[in-house]
């Protein structure tokens, strides 16, 4: 059985995508405040999490900072609509993906696919790179350097992974934003500035002379190794 969790107060767009939900086939598990979206959470292990910003007792940005601790199930956050900020904290604190109000359940159940697939083909395409002090292992999405785990997103992971595996090649964002986030995804190219930036804060926290992640301005990004180290 596939689980979608709706988490929002509004009883009535979680009526509307529980609906359309079951037309795809999911069985949806509905929660009306942060707290219950996290109980519904751990005993359900949902496939998904439409997860709205704000909501009683416990916010949606707390509810899945709690997720992310334990599992990189796919999460969409719902955000007011002109709210910058709270689709950059979505990303930045482990979100899939953002979707503004107001919004269509055509829209969201084609996101929901769309982000289902592509964690579909991860778990198909499963595998481990290594290379100087850094590993990178998508059949438990972990990165280390020297041995020491990464805290990083699901999403980092992957941007690192398809950078790293192509060392020197550069990627335009819309290169990366097309495989990473898919050619139906409805942000636009700032979404992978910001996982890089991001990204490349919590890879130096660490030493790693021989690769870097580097900008090739007006370009996009590459992972970048040393002359003596190819």
């Amino acid at each position: 059985m596939h689980y979608i969790l709706i988490a929002d107060d509004n009883e009535q767009i979680s009526s509307i995508i529980s609906e359309y939900s079951k037309k795809e086939g999911y069985t949806p598990l509905i929660a009306d405040n942060g707290q219950e979206a996290l109980d519904k959470f751990n005993e359900f292990s949902p496939d998904i999490i439409l997860l709205d910003v704000m909501m009683p007792i416990m916010d949606g940005f707390e509810v899945c900072r709690e997720v992310r601790k334990k599992s990189n199930v796919p999460i969409i956050m719902i955000t007011a609509r002109g709210e910058d900020f709270e689709k950059i904290m979505g990303l930045d604190i482990g979100a899939d993906d953002y979707i503004v109000k107001p919004f269509s359940p055509g829209e969201v159940m084609a996101r929901v696919r769309a982000i289902l697939r592509r964690a579909s083909k991860d778990n198909d395409d499963a595998q481990i790179y290594k290379y100087d002090n850094l590993t990178i292992n998508l059949d438990t999405y972990t990165v280390t350097i020297n041995k020491e785990v990464l805290s990083l997103t699901k999403k980092e992971i992957e941007i690192l992974w398809t950078l790293a595996i192509n060392k020197n090649k550069v990627f335009s964002r819309d290169n990366l934003l097309n495989s990473l986030w898919g050619y139906d995804y409805f942000g636009d190219a700032r979404t992978v500035d910001s996982h890089i930036k991001r990204l490349r804060a919590k890879l130096d926290k660490y030493p790693h002379t021989n690769w870097d992640i580097k900008t090739i301005w007006g370009v996009g990004y590459k992972f970048e190794v040393n002359q003596d180290e190819k």
